[in-house]
């Protein structure tokens, strides 16, 4: 059974920057997808950022773009995502999670709905 366990989360003026990881229980394949996903209060879970391990593309959501990378550790099993020029709209928990796949070399958002491994989550949150 795969655990994912986020760390990096704290609190943060707008225009700051927070480095989040996400440490992996056991070695995970190249044919994984793995992603990172927010929640505010009061909304639906919003897609981050994902990054297809074989290959390493990404894919971002129009928010974060030019704001935040998501990277892999592969040593470390370690996912991590650097979020800079942060503002009080990206206040939320933020989770990691992969999937493997079957086919074809991306990672859209949606891939993540169904048969993924989800961490619990750490919180940001962004003042003005």
């Amino acid at each position: 059974q795969m655990q994912l366990v986020e760390s990096g989360g704290g609190s943060v003026q707008a225009g700051g920057s927070l480095r989040l990881s996400c440490a992996a229980s056991r070695y995970i394949s190249s044919n994984n997808c793995m992603g990172w996903f927010r929640q505010a209060p009061g909304k639906e879970r919003e897609g981050v950022a994902t990054l297809y391990v074989r290959t390493g593309r990404t894919n971002y959501g129009d928010s974060v773009k030019g704001r935040f990378t998501i990277s892999r550790d592969s040593i470390e099993l370690t996912l991590h995502l650097q979020m800079d020029n942060l503002t009080p709209e990206d206040t939320g928990t933020y989770y990691c999670a992969t999937r493997a796949t079957v086919s074809g070399d991306s990672c859209p958002f949606s891939f993540f709905t169904s048969a993924a491994y989800w961490g619990q989550g750490t919180q940001v949150t962004v003042s003005a």
